[in-house]
């Protein structure tokens, strides 16, 4: 039984297309970087949404993302017939928003370019090389090792800018 089954029953009844779609975000899996580009959409959701939340919204919408990041990655595996294919980009859009959570020391509604910048960079990194036992979480069941590597980069991300700040 996969993770879908357990704990996403929703995600077993997308269609298989839909699955697809939302993993891929469209045709952002099919470009060359894929990654990157999910992380770029991911980033502009943050600076266009995200960061004008109240904390406890955003808390709980990027919550809610990476809920529906694992389930409809897992979907999606599934479908493939792949384990974290390069074209599911959902899990870097999902775990981007977690790079610049508004605790303790970065202010969201004050993020500059700069900052979202070198989020996105750094985000990049990490998710590329996965260090600090971050390789090890992809090897997470399904949809949850697609989506936790990236959160797991991405709350690095946030340690570092949170450390940045405060210079």
């Amino acid at each position: 039984m996969s993770l879908a089954c357990k704990y996403y029953p929703w995600a077993r009844k997308l269609a298989p297309k839909t699955a697809v779609g939302l993993a891929t975000l469209g045709i952002t899996g099919s470009l060359k970087a894929p990654g990157t580009f999910g992380s770029l959409l991911g980033l502009f959701f943050y600076l266009f949404f995200f960061r004008f939340l109240p904390l406890e919204a955003y808390l709980l919408f990027a919550g809610a993302l990476v809920y529906f990041a694992v389930g409809v990655c897992d979907e999606a595996e599934r479908v493939l017939k792949r384990r974290d294919p390069g074209c599911i980009v959902l899990d870097e859009f999902a775990a981007m928003q977690l790079c610049f959570l508004p605790l303790p020391f970065l202010d969201s509604s004050n993020t500059t370019v700069w900052t979202g910048f070198l989020g996105f960079a750094l985000f990049r990194i990490f998710d590329i090389y996965k260090p600090m036992g971050i390789k090890k979480i992809q090897n997470l069941e399904g949809g949850l090792g697609c989506v936790m590597d990236d959160v797991a980069a991405a709350l690095v991300v946030w340690v570092i800018l949170n450390i940045l700040a405060l210079f």
